[in-house]
């Protein structure tokens, strides 16, 4: 009997150790995907916009993060749009970035934002249209293929129906034209 006991008592014994092993693997990559991912890549699979002349090229999603200055009106209404792109004329437009309650003091808002993918934000520019007022300190824009956002620093109010912002391109000279 003992000897009979021996090859199905190995062959448990492996069983159990496969399963643990199979059990161990299984947390070690479930563990693994709990981490934090870097940002994705502009890929040419993503979804491909028309512009003018039947040209098609990448669109990509941004997120942009208002902060609110505390010197800001308690609470705006106002409706904000919002442009930005990069020297390449890349623009990505968005008509209406305010919150369904409006921008509140000393508060962070995120939105996300879709148009063509660019190369390196560098201008931005916000319109408000309102009564109320209302007070950017900072805006943030994270690009798909970049770690590190895009900072407009603002700090006074934007006037009423007017594009206002920042432009940080590095312009080209223009060509002298030949003689």
């Amino acid at each position: 009997m003992a000897s009979r006991a021996g090859p199905p008592l190995r062959r448990r014994r492996a069983l159990l150790a496969l399963a643990v092993l199979s059990c161990l693997q299984l947390a070690a990559s479930q563990l693994s995907s709990t981490r934090p991912l870097p940002r994705p890549a502009a890929t040419a699979t993503e979804p491909l916009e028309e512009v003018g002349g039947g040209v098609a090229r990448r669109a990509c999603t941004y997120t942009v993060e208002i902060k609110t200055s505390c010197s800001s009106p308690r609470a705006s209404p106002d409706a904000v749009s919002l442009a930005f792109g990069d020297a390449y004329r890349n623009e990505v437009y968005a008509a209406r970035v305010s919150p369904a309650y409006g921008f509140e003091r000393c508060a962070r808002d995120t939105f996300r934002v879709s148009g063509p993918c660019g190369y390196g934000v560098c201008y931005l520019y916000l319109r408000r249209s309102g009564g109320v007022g209302w007070t950017p300190e900072w805006v943030r824009v994270y690009e798909p293929a970049s770690a590190t956002p895009s900072t407009f620093h603002f700090g006074d109010p934007l006037p009423n129906g007017v594009w206002y912002g920042l432009d940080r391109c590095l312009r080209r000279p223009a060509a002298r034209a030949s003689q």
